[in-house]
Order: structure tokens, then sequence, then C-alpha cells
């Protein structure tokens, strides 16, 4: 581990550039979160997470301490699965140990949140990332990989079911860059060609782009050679001149681990949080979006793919559609990450099932089923007359287009 590194035992926790509270890091390995006073007492303060939120519209201040994890507000906002191991590697810690994961890089996370060590200046990275972009760099439309400075080596963090997600900068704005898969055929494509759709059907989708591999800046050679295009997101949590808007996903609302973005919740749950918290707008939009996802076979819709926008601070949004992509045509037989109306299947969408999701959301019946209904009409609809499906391997069509047709023949018949 690189002796600043270790020297650390505080991390200050920064919101819209306020500091809120420090995670200290504690004997044994373990790791208090702690709000600062002045946050407390403010009436007007700006909004860290729903987790915090107690019962009577209250801060919840209590703390308890986390063995060698951070506590999961903080654990959400970190690199998963291969990526994660190999920054570990790179700090010389274990990937488990978050806290020094994030002293390193805590200055770009999602939102409007940075975490910065309290004792070591820094460790020397940049706070505003987003303020030292090349001009010429945005003006060509040029895209630069970016990560806290880490330079990869592409081969040590592929996911084996997908591509690698990395930040990038330029053309504009902030981006999410998804690299296409290894083993799956033309996942960029798919998950552009589904975000499109859901933008035909009335969904609010992010910008997106597909662009060359080759022509993303920073990445390491044997990344470049791969070929082929990846899909550019731009970053809903950044505005113009690299403003951050603070966001939260809803596995750090029900303050839930990454590991239990799986099955700990419904997508009741989901959908009463948003009614108490954003009335019928919200609600109804991520019906909407839920109905999507299983008309396009789409069954990776865990806690992490739903999140939620503060654009004033306080009150939450639901934030751009996000991650739509058609898994059945990569895995047949493959069922929804969370149970809704108390079945996970993708084979169609029941007046029961619905009933049941409305019943644990306490919902109205009536305009949560007309949505379903809607939504599967305007998704077939949207689908014949979209231009860029053509983008898609004939038999992902094929298998797309048989799902669209097995739900909504469902809907009429229920």
């Amino acid at each position: 581990m690189n002796p600043e590194l270790a020297k650390v035992t505080a991390l200050g926790v920064y919101l819209e550039d306020r500091r809120i509270g420090i995670i200290n890091r504690l004997a044994g390995d373990r790791h208090l979160f702690a709000f600062e006073q002045d946050y407390v007492d403010d009436p007007n303060r700006p909004t860290l997470s729903l987790a915090y939120k107690g019962q009577a519209g209250g801060l919840v201040t209590a703390v308890r301490a986390v063995g060698r994890r951070l506590p999961p507000f903080f654990s959400n906002l970190l690199p998963e699965g291969p990526l994660r191991t190999y920054l570990a590697e790179k700090a010389g810690v274990k990937p488990e140990r978050e806290f020094f994961l994030m002293a390193i890089l805590g200055a770009d996370l999602p939102g409007a949140v940075t975490v910065k060590p309290m004792d070591t200046g820094g460790l020397g990275h940049d706070d505003r990332p987003d303020d030292h972009q090349d001009e010429d760099q945005q003006q060509k439309g040029v895209l630069r990989f970016s990560l806290a400075g880490v330079q990869l080596k592409f081969s040590g963090v592929m996911e084996t079911s997908g591509g690698l997600t990395i930040p990038a900068h330029g053309v504009g704005g902030s981006w999410i860059v998804k690299l296409p898969s290894m083993q799956f055929a033309a996942v960029p494509e798919n998950e552009y060609v589904m975000l499109e759709l859901a933008r035909a059907v009335g969904i609010q989708v992010p910008a997106i782009r597909l662009v060359r591999v080759a022509d993303i800046q920073g990445l390491p050679p044997d990344a470049a050679r791969m070929g082929g295009q990846a899909l550019a997101v731009e970053r809903f949590d950044r505005a113009a001149g690299g403003r951050r808007i603070h966001m939260e996903d809803f596995a750090q609302v029900f303050g839930l681990f990454p590991d239990d973005k799986y099955g700990s919740r419904s997508y009741a749950n989901i959908a009463s949080v948003l009614w108490a918290e954003t009335g019928d707008t919200g609600t109804y939009e991520f019906v909407r979006r839920l109905v999507f996802s299983v008309l396009i076979g789409n069954a990776d819709m865990h806690l992490k793919n739903w999140s939620l926008l503060y654009p004033d601070g306080r009150t939450p949004v639901l934030s751009p559609a996000y991650d739509f992509v058609a898994t059945l045509p990569y895995i047949p037989g493959d069922s929804l990450a969370l149970t809704f109306g108390g079945s996970r299947s993708l084979n169609e969408i029941t007046l029961d099932q619905v009933r049941r999701f409305a019943g644990a959301a306490r919902l109205p019946m009536n305009p949560v089923w007309a949505i379903v209904r809607e939504t599967a009409e305007r998704t077939a609809e949207a689908w014949k007359a979209l231009p860029c499906k053509n983008l898609l391997p004939a038999e992902t069509r094929t298998v797309i287009e048989r799902q669209i047709q097995r739900v909504i023949s469902g809907t009429k018949t229920s």
C-alpha cells in the first residue's frame, strides 16, 4: 500500500462543496460515519440519502461502526466487480477495504458527493476533474477515458458477461462509456436501440451515441485494438460547466450493500418509496419503465438500476432511465431481478400479478393497469417504426419481437 494512503484515518464527506460529515477509520479496521453538527441543525440542509430520513421526516443521526467496508451509502458509490478488484490491487489493499478505495476515488463519484482524505492533503488528486478538460478536445468531439488518473490494463478488468463501463470526458460534458462485451454480440448496440425505443415510447432517457472504440482517447492499446462500437451515455448527474447534481440509487435508499441489489427488495418496495416521495408522477413513470423492461426482455433491473435525482438538492425525482438492455437474446429463460407482483417471470404481465403489485405498494389499481396496457401498445407500435433496430443482429431482433408480442398478447387477454 502507498505509505501516504496508509496514514489516512479520516475522510471528509462533502455534499455540494459543503462538508456534511466525516468517515473515521477506527481500530480493528472499522469505519464510522457521523454528520457534522451544523448539517444536523440546518433545517434547509441538502439531502444526502433517504436512508437517513426518519419515519417522522427528521434526520437519522444514530451511528454504528461497520467492519472493513464503508457504510452502505458510501459502499454503493464505488465501482463493483473486476474494476473494483483491479483498483484494489493497484492500491495494494483487498477489495472489501473500501476506506482506502474511497480515499483514492472520492473526487469523482456519482451525484454531488465528494470524499477527501483529511490528513494527507488529498493524496494529490484533483477535486474538480470536469474543470480541466482540454477545450480543443471538446470541439473535435473526442472522448477521453478518466478515472482519477488510474491507468487500466484493459484485459484485467473486462466483465465476462458485458463490456466494461468507464467514465469519460469530452464532447461537451461528462459521459459513461460502455465498451463491447467479449462474450455477447452487439451489447452497446442493444442498449442504444432499447434506449431509443424507450424514448419513442415517451420514457425520459439521457443523450446517447455510439462511438468507435478506436476514437476514445486514453484507453490502453489492448482495448483500442478490440474494435467495434461503444455506447456513450451522457451523465445526468452532471450539468453545464460540470455542476454536480446529487443522486442515489435504490440500494442506497434501502441502506443495502451492492451485493444485495438482487432479491432483497421487490419492485413494490421501490414503488412505495416513489409514491411517498414523488407522488403519482414518479410512481407511474416507474411503472411504465418496469412494464417496458418486461416487454423488451430486460431482466437485469436490480436496485442499482433505479435512481433518484435531487435537482434542487432536497427533493427527489425519478432519474432518467438507464441500463435498458434486452437480456433474453443472451440468456434464454432469464427472469426478473426483483419480484413483480410475486412473480419474476418475463413471459407475461397478468391482471392478477398487477393487482398484487398495486396492493403491496398501496397504489390504485385502475391507473396502474391502464399504464400496463398503454405501455404495451405504444412499445409494439414504436418497435415497428424504429429505424435503428436494424443495428441489431437478426436473431436478436427476432427474440425481442417475439417477447413484445407475447407480453402484449397477455395484457389483451387479461
